[in-house]
């Protein structure tokens, strides 16, 4: 039988690489964390098989136009082989000249499969403003595509 905090801590562990291969751009990294089958609901509500996914996933982050950018408020919960991983991001892209703030939640869904969690599924959720998670809970910030502590 698993250990649920060992199970816990690499759940955290893939989360922080999750967002830190979002944030360099690492298509080999995030490959093999995700799932053959994987797929992606986005904030708009469509949907992304594995292949346009990781596609996108190669230039989706440009530090020129997301200058902030951070993890916050992390969530896991394990039912057996099934983790859903729950944060939320908050992020300041220029856009035409300006600074935009705002904020997405996402809940990636984990499978246990052959000794290791993969991500069977990704959805995102904009948030509101007046929903948005205080600072205080700021697992890992990047400023320009750089991690800070």
């Amino acid at each position: 039988m698993r250990n649920h905090e060992q199970d816990r801590a690499a759940l955290s562990a893939l989360n922080a690489k999750f967002i830190h291969n979002f944030v360099t751009c690492d298509v080999a990294s995030h490959d093999a964390i995700i799932h053959p089958r994987f797929v992606c609901l986005s904030s708009s509500g469509s949907v992304h098989g594995r292949a346009e996914y990781l596609k996108d996933w190669a230039t989706d982050f440009d530090p020129e136009v997301i200058l902030y950018w951070d993890m916050r408020d992390e969530h896991i919960e394990i039912f057996g082989d099934v983790a859903l991983v729950r944060a939320n991001t908050k992020w300041v892209r220029r856009l035409n000249g300006e600074d935009v703030t705002g904020m997405t939640m996402y809940t990636d869904t984990y499978w246990y499969e052959t000794d290791r969690w993969l991500c069977v599924q990704a959805q995102l959720t904009p948030v509101s403003p007046q929903n948005f998670t205080a600072d205080t809970a700021i697992v890992c910030r990047y400023i320009k595509g750089v991690l800070h502590p």
